[in-house]
């Protein structure tokens, strides 16, 4: 006897879709939640676009949050097949996809700055992060390592403190996997200025508070998206920037 086919997991997740609706990526066939996806939508004119506020109306095509699949999706008619209409995919779609996942981070580093959350200048952020008071801490991925490797130290050592008492506590590892989730990588000395509204921002703390925590996921977001790239590799030409107190 033949298997009994499994119905077919909703793709959508607009709107008017229930809260508990799973996703499918539609390129990869592996299910989704929102968080690990990123929502399209096709047009009046059929031009498919991202909705990555998840608010659009109409049927959604969803894809994993990575820029590997939104390309490959793209060249491989995984819209057009998802919608079961004809589309037309923008070209360098994936290019626009992290252009605007860079914008809301920028967007949500700026409301968190308005929110009086965040610490700028090497030698404050320092101080933020050995009291204690640092919930993020950001560097600009064009930033100096050695900078970057010091504040990093002293993360970690804030962390090995955070007992009840001061005494150390937990292990060593688990302690630098700790801070690597609340370290924030991904955007340029430009792009951290922008948000912040201050010139040469390289580094800078996040205080506790929604508005930090909905930045951090807004990152996240964009790592995953860029996935392989590496976070601090220099391009050809490139100056590693160092900021100074």
């Amino acid at each position: 006897m033949g298997a009994t086919a499994a119905p077919e997991r909703d793709t959508d997740a607009g709107p008017a879709d229930k809260a508990a609706a799973e996703r499918t990526c539609a390129l990869t066939r592996q299910p989704l939640t929102p968080e690990d996806g990123v929502r399209f939508v096709a047009g009046p004119d059929g031009a498919i676009a991202p909705d990555l506020a998840r608010r659009l109306p109409g049927r959604g095509v969803w894809l994993t949050c990575s820029r590997a699949v939104v390309a490959e999706a793209a060249r491989k008619g995984a819209f057009q097949r998802s919608l079961k209409r004809a589309v037309t995919v923008p070209d360098g779609l994936a290019e626009l996809v992290e252009q605007l996942l860079v914008r809301r981070a920028i967007e949500g580093l700026s409301l968190a700055n308005k929110a009086g959350l965040v610490t700028t200048g090497f030698t404050k952020v320092e101080i933020a992060v050995q009291r204690g008071a640092c919930a993020f801490l950001l560097h600009a991925s064009d930033a100096a390592a050695d900078g970057v490797e010091k504040l990093d130290r002293k993360l970690v050592s804030a962390l090995a403190n955070d007992g009840p008492t001061g005494q150390k506590s937990g292990q060593k590892s688990d302690r630098k996997a700790d801070a690597d989730t609340r370290i924030v990588d991904c955007l340029t000395s430009v792009e951290l200025s922008l948000a912040i509204g201050r010139s040469n921002v390289v580094h800078a703390a996040l205080s506790r508070g929604g508005a930090a925590t909905r930045f951090s996921r807004e990152a996240e977001r964009l790592r995953r998206y860029r996935a392989s790239v590496s976070a601090h590799a220099s391009e050809p030409g490139s100056t590693a920037r160092s900021e100074q107190a």
